[in-house]
Order: structure tokens, then C-alpha cells, then sequence
């Protein structure tokens, strides 16, 4: 889900029978691996587990041969019970939702097996009426978007897909400095993680590790002329891949193979909601946070003064970035003068 500068407003969403529809993942597979992950040394019973969850022992059966699906070990069968062998890291709304207590986010996850795109289930919901603090995640994207019309390579269970409804009392022209503080919530949430990685911001929206890409933003809003409507704000991490598609692989990389050991998706996925939700916080509730939002994405992007880009807009230019203007925009030094960088891809152009 790569950036998209300009804020992309969006219009009510058509439905297109002839694609399959992104179905939510029963919500009693959470409470099944739940209930197993509290008695990790005692084999549960079929009755034990269908009391727990409230559904009949052959529901209990048909709920665990679907976890088995996805990939979770567990040993046992109806007539002796049943064991995990291994936690899983699935991210579960019953597993997700029990470290976000205190956020916007706590009791709005929402959790899909297969989704065509978590920002266009998000962009349906906000349109329904779905509270702020919606959570979407995916454990796969069969048609994830990016900017543009560029695709988000979104691989079985290896990392995070996640869109976010918000409803900001902000004038559409303020919404772009939300985008940057997203871009900082992914940055302080991998920091969080203790495992010693220097990610690098791309403005608008990219999360960079040397020079491959590791996170893409993009920020989508239903605004009237004076006041944003709702914003889905959707965050893909590569989390757990250890390959790509050969066309990716010059550009794309992921936290396991930058530090060769797995990382946690679902500490993660809290961690990256918990530091949204204090971004966002003090963004509504501070003075001061804008303009410390813009101080901050400076610091952690080397790409935001001093490095020479090229910007592929209204004919494309190239020339020495300056810092972020006032509302967030990227400003460029050109041979003719400076300019301000509305939308477009800016690439970074390598030192000879």
C-alpha cells in the first residue's frame, strides 16, 4: 500500500458482483485459539472448548480443522481434546485486540483470511457508518493497491495488512500531515521491537531500510469542501518474507531479511496500532503537534534536505530537497528555484 502525497478523496464505492466477496473470519477461531493458549500444557476437550466459545462440539471440530487450514498446529482429535504445539501468529481480533486496551483501536478489530484490499473494505465501512477506530487486517491481499495504479505484493500470513478508519475534525488541506505521522507511528513501533533497526522515512509515505522498501502508506478520505467525512489510513509492513517477486526484488525488503530471525506479527501489529493511536491523539489535542510531526518526519528522513531527487510530475524535474513547507509538502531546490512537491513519485538519485 504505497503513499499517495496528495490525499486521495474518494468516491461512494460500486460493488462488483463478479469478484468474490472478502468474507470476515468467524470470530470464534480467535476464541478457540484463545481458550488453548491459556491451558498450553492440558489437552482441552471437545465439550470444555464448545462451552467455552458457545457452540456445539461438531461447530468446535469444523473451527479447528479451519484454524488447521490456516496453519496452526494442533494436535488432538474429538474424543481425546485438543493441544496447541505451537503459538500461532495469526493476527486474531481475540489475540490483536487484548494488547490495544486504553486506544481508539480497542473492540473495532476486524480480522479477514483473504481480502481483495483492507482500504477498500475500510472505505466501504467508513461509507456505512463503521465507528472511528475500525481496524481491518488481512492475512492476505489478493488485489492490495498502491498509489496509482501500482499493486502491494501481499503474501500468505508473512506480514501486515492493516487499514484503519479515522474521523479527524481537520480541513481536507490539514489531512497530509496525518499521512507523515503514520509514517512516524510504523517508525516508532519497529523501534519499540528492541531489534536495534535504523528504518529510514521516505517522504510521503515509505518506510526504507537501506534503499529497499519495507512499509507503503496510502491514506484515503471522503472530505466535503470545509471537513473530512472519514480518512481510511491503510499501513502494509513486510514483515516475514524471506523472498519476492523477481521484479521486486532490486526494491523490496522485510524485516526478517534485513535481521534473519521472525518477528512477532502480532506485537507488531499492536505496537504499530498503539504508536497510531498516540500520534493521532496529540495531533487533535495539541497546538503544537503539527509542526512537531513535520520536526520529527525531518529527523528521521535523510531523503527530506540535502539529497538530490528526482520528481516525476508535470514533466519531471530533479534538484536538492529543503525540508518539508509548513503543510507537510516536500519542498525541491531546482537549478531554476524552489519548488514545492504537491504529488508525483520522487525518486532518489544515486551519487556518482
Amino acid at each position: 500500500m504505497p503513499d499517495n502525497a496528495a490525499i486521495k478523496a474518494r468516491g461512494s464505492i460500486r460493488k462488483r458482483p463478479h469478484k468474490p466477496q472478502s468474507l470476515e473470519t468467524d470470530v470464534r477461531l480467535g476464541r478457540i485459539v484463545r481458550v488453548l493458549t491459556s491451558y498450553p500444557t492440558l489437552v482441552i476437550s471437545g465439550t470444555k472448548l464448545a462451552q467455552e466459545i458457545g457452540a456445539t462440539r461438531s461447530e468446535v471440530w469444523r473451527l479447528v480443522q479451519q484454524l488447521r487450514k490456516l496453519g496452526v498446529e494442533i494436535a488432538g482429535r474429538p474424543a481425546s481434546g485438543y493441544q496447541l504445539t505451537a503459538v500461532p501468529d495469526l493476527l486474531l481480533p481475540e489475540l490483536v485486540d487484548a494488547m490495544l486496551r486504553g486506544t481508539i483501536f480497542a473492540g473495532h478489530v476486524h480480522h479477514f483470511y483473504r481480502a481483495g484490499s483492507t482500504n477498500t473494505l475500510a472505505m466501504e465501512a467508513a461509507s456505512a457508518g463503521a465507528p472511528e477506530g475500525s481496524v481491518f487486517l488481512a492475512e492476505q491481499q489478493t488485489g492490495g493497491r498502491g498509489r496509482g495504479s501500482n499493486k502491494w505484493h501481499s503474501a500468505e500470513s508473512t506480514g501486515i495488512y492493516c487499514s484503519v478508519i479515522l474521523r479527524p475534525a481537520l480541513p481536507p488541506a490539514d489531512v497530509l500531515v496525518l499521512s507523515l505521522a503514520a509514517g512516524l507511528a510504523v517508525h516508532s513501533a519497529v523501534a519499540a521491537m528492541g531489534a536495534g533497526l535504523p528504518p529510514d522515512l521516505k517522504w510521503p509515505n515509505d518506510l526504507l531500510i537501506g534503499d529497499k522498501k519495507f512499509c507503503g502508506i496510502l491514506t484515503e478520505m471522503s472530505a466535503e469542501a470545509t471537513r473530512v467525512r472519514h480518512i481510511v489510513v491503510g499501513i502494509g509492513i513486510n514483515v516475514n518474507q524471506t523472498r519476492f517477486p523477481e521484479e521486486l526484488q532490486p526494491i523490496a525488503t522485510s524485516l526478517q531479511f534485513t535481521t534473519g530471525s521472525e518477528w512477532s506479527r502480532i506485537e507488531l501489529c499492536a505496537a504499530l496500532l498503539k504508536s497510531l493511536d498516540r500520534e493521532y491523539r496529540a495531533l487533535l489535542s495539541s497546538s503544537g503537534a503539527h509542526a512537531d510531526i513535520l520536526r520529527r518526519f525531518e529527523q528521521n528522513s535523510p531523503m527530506a534536505r540535502g539529497c538530490q531527487v528526482h520528481v516525476e510530475e508535470n514533466g519531471g524535474f530533479s534538484g536538492v530537497t529543503e525540508g518539508l513547507d509548513p503543510r507537510g509538502f516536500l519542498k525541491v531546490r531546482t537549478k531554476e528555484g524552489l519548488r514545492i512537491v504537491y504529488s508525483g513519485t520522487v525518486r532518489i538519485v544515486a551519487s556518482s
